[in-house]
């Protein structure tokens, strides 16, 4: 049984006083929930759910410092290709281990779109990040044309074949993908959990036809404005493994919420194995 995974990306969202209220309201929904026997967050429970919070790389210290001791997992939003150097306001992976994180985000749409980041780019840094022994959140999909003209499959194919060319599939037995409908953040458009779910199929056919233990193992997750209000549905779906959360991860008793909605999905896919 896979673990589920909800992941808030805080985007270029925080200051250091609403960070310390963020996580706080986090912390305190966890021992309140862990208390009342309703929920059971962190790796050493099983099937329950992990968390993890990616801030902006300049909050990842102060973060690190208040999560310390909790459930909650660290992970970045993005990381360097290069181990060092004179590449002014990135950051390596070596710096990101310095802080504690376990995971990085690569190839978010918003880099892709917004910065030409390409998947060649990006298949480098998955490479970067396994070696160092982080955990990728490797983040694919379409934009809405695409999807229109039927080729969802295609984009996801040539996004996951990029990293094929650079690391062995066994390399995503120790990685996350995250399923982003790039149509189906802050559009106002929502994809269904059926549709969502079809593409999680997808997904892991095309890495089981390669490799059956790879394809059984890998986490995937939704990152198509999955909220407090559709999480349940969509978290219920055999193949979402969790989510990668925008804006409902800056509310703590919306990402709880999302946290406990994976929570309770464990025990009814367990019954379906």
């Amino acid at each position: 049984m896979r673990q589920p995974l909800v992941a808030g990306n805080w985007k270029m969202n925080g200051s250091i006083e609403n960070i310390k209220e963020l996580l706080d309201g986090i912390k305190q929904g966890i021992k309140q929930g862990i208390k009342q026997g309703i929920i059971e967050y962190g790796l050493d429970k099983g099937n329950s759910v992990e968390i993890v919070v990616c801030p902006p790389s300049i909050y990842l210290a102060e973060v690190h410092s208040q999560i310390k001791d909790s459930a909650i997992s660290l992970g970045a939003q993005n990381v360097s290709d290069q181990a060092s150097g004179a590449f002014t306001g990135e950051n390596s992976v070596s710096m990101l281990k310095d802080y504690g994180c376990k995971y990085s985000i690569i190839g978010h749409s918003e880099r892709r779109t917004l910065y030409a980041e390409t998947d060649q780019f990006i298949a480098k840094k998955f490479a970067v990040v396994c070696e160092a022994q982080l955990i990728p959140i490797f983040c694919i999909g379409e934009l809405l044309e695409e999807r229109e003209a039927g080729k969802t499959e295609d984009i996801v194919s040539r996004q996951i074949d990029a990293v094929l060319d650079v690391v062995d599939i066994s390399a995503f037995k120790n990685s996350v993908i995250a399923y982003e409908p790039v149509w189906a953040i802050g559009t106002g458009k929502t994809a269904t959990p059926d549709q969502a779910q079809e593409v999680h199929a997808f997904i892991r056919k095309k890495l089981s036809d390669l490799d059956a233990d790879t394809g059984a193992q890998v986490q995937i997750l939704y990152g198509g404005s999955m909220n407090a209000s559709n999480a349940e549905e969509l978290l219920g779906m055999p193949d979402i493994d969790g989510g990668l959360i925008g804006g409902a991860s800056l509310k703590p008793t919306d990402f709880l919420a999302i946290c406990n909605a994976a929570n309770a999905t464990v025990n009814e896919k367990e019954s379906l194995v």
